[in-house]
């Protein structure tokens, strides 16, 4: 095995950093559905297999189980490839048997119970690190910057401001920034679409529907972030609906975010869509490369100064990076934040195939590229078998461990479904794909050698080096 190879391997097998994972998922989900509900998850133990994670009520649990898990499950799995599932259990238990426990549970509880209310008087998501002056600016966004300004300086200067674009493309640090240099001087709400429904919700549980509505219709700047999560809710859309009016009607101003143009929005009232069209509607395009270099170098600088271990990532990796990562700036910073914890890990500097491994999965790749026919194609080459010798019902050893490691790849490296890998394979049962995975699984773990032949027609099938194999 080289060194790569035991490099990837330790990695991988460490023990999970929570910390680490925790900071993944801000980046990923964004800050406020991390502090609204991701942030409340507990690391409690890594098991052999799994993961076992605990939240404080039943319905955190169901929130992020049915919007989250999966996802998270992702970016557990970069970093501890074993993992296959995670335990989320609710832990309503207080210790008796400790009185200090016991009376910091208590005093959870009753922060928990004066939630609401406490909401009501103080809540706000405002970031004061999110600031106009440190926002990248490039062409991709400039004009979304410039009107940002101008409602910063002047509210209704532009009412309402709708800023749209994909995930992690900056708009929710542009909201943010309007917000930080508009508190001092006004009332300003800065508050998701899926937080404003869960205080909708629990105010209606709460009878509360009259505070409700006065704390967000005497505000002076409301900042709303993610709109489309109001689609089909006609309950809560009939409820911002007033409170939009009632705001527009006092001079009040609006911000709203989304990821797509008013006219685009699925299941939200047409009176809704048509206000948001008749404000300013901008938007944020995938950045060039200079300015993903130019954020890439940035960030970079950043993190040295926080580590205060000045590990240098190579202007090569940089522009690597910066090359490669093209669907938002989310995915971007999360980039460097990988590289610079594994040079933190093993103290050194990574080299380019080092940062190809660390980075699979958020590389430009796209997975359309990857084929099952193509790993089919990579594997028999690597075998020196056939294609119909490998699809065929023959079960001799020689054709039997390619076939497997072919569904295996497809497996990890695609998201097709067990029946759409079986119909690739000359129409073989959902179980036979299940017990091919687990075979090489297994064998993985007892056969170095054909671990290491496995992990290198991985990579030769992620970086399409046919030529290589």
């Amino acid at each position: 095995m080289n060194k790569l190879s035991k490099n990837l391997e330790n990695f991988s097998s460490r023990k999970i950093d929570w910390s680490i994972i925790q900071n993944d998922m801000k980046i990923k989900f964004g800050s406020d559905i991390y502090d609204s509900w991701l942030k409340k998850i507990d690391f409690v133990e890594e098991l052999k297999n799994y993961v076992l994670l605990s939240v404080s009520t039943r319905f955190i649990r169901d929130w992020i189980t049915s919007r989250y898990l999966d996802q998270i499950l992702k970016i557990i799995k970069t970093y501890q490839k074993d993992i296959s599932r995670i335990e989320l259990r609710v832990n309503e238990k207080i210790n008796k048997n400790q009185e200090t426990n016991t009376y910091t549970t208590n005093k959870d509880i009753n922060k928990n119970v004066s939630f609401i209310k406490d909401t009501y008087l103080q809540y706000n998501r405002i970031d004061p690190n999110k600031k106009f002056e440190n926002f990248i600016i490039g062409p991709s966004n400039k004009l979304a910057f410039e009107a940002s300004n101008k409602v910063a300086e002047n509210i209704s200067h532009y009412n309402p401001l709708y800023i749209y674009s994909g995930v992690g493309m900056g708009k929710t640090h542009l909201l943010n920034s309007i917000g930080l240099n508009l508190k001092e001087k006004n009332k300003v709400m800065f508050i998701s679409a899926e937080r404003f429904m869960y205080q909708f919700v629990k105010s209606i549980k709460s009878n509360e529907m009259v505070k409700f509505k006065e704390y967000f219709r005497n505000t002076d700047v409301l900042l709303i972030d993610d709109i489309q999560f109001m689609n089909g809710k006609e309950a809560m859309q009939e409820e911002f609906f007033h409170t939009f009016n009632a705001l527009l009607d006092k001079g009040s101003q609006v911000i709203i975010s989304a990821d797509r143009p008013p006219n685009k929005l699925s299941r939200i009232q047409e009176r809704i869509k048509s206000r948001f069209a008749g404000g300013l509607v901008v938007d944020i395009q995938k950045p060039d490369y200079d300015l993903r270099y130019k954020i890439v170098k940035i960030k970079t600088e950043e993190l040295n100064v926080f580590y205060s271990s000045q590990i240098k990532i190579s202007e090569e990796i940089q522009k690597f990076i910066s090359s490669e990562v093209k669907t938002s700036i989310r995915e971007l910073v999360g980039a460097i934040n990988r590289v610079v914890s594994f040079s933190r890990i093993y103290n050194k500097v990574p080299n380019i195939s080092e940062t190809k491994v660390v980075l699979k999965d958020l590389l430009n790749l796209s997975e359309n590229k990857l084929t099952i026919d193509f790993i089919q194609s990579v594997v028999c080459k690597f075998f020196k078998i056939s294609k119909n010798e490998m699809l065929s019902s023959r079960r001799s050893r020689y054709l039997v461990r390619p076939r497997q490691t072919a569904i295996y790849l497809t497996k990890i490296l695609t998201s097709k479904s067990l029946p759409e890998i079986g119909r690739e394979f000359s129409n073989r049962d959902h179980t036979t794909i299940i017990h091919s995975v687990k075979t090489i699984e297994k064998l993985k773990k007892d056969d170095p050698e054909l671990s290491s032949s496995i992990d290198n027609l991985k990579n030769q099938i992620l970086y399409n080096k046919e030529n290589e194999i």
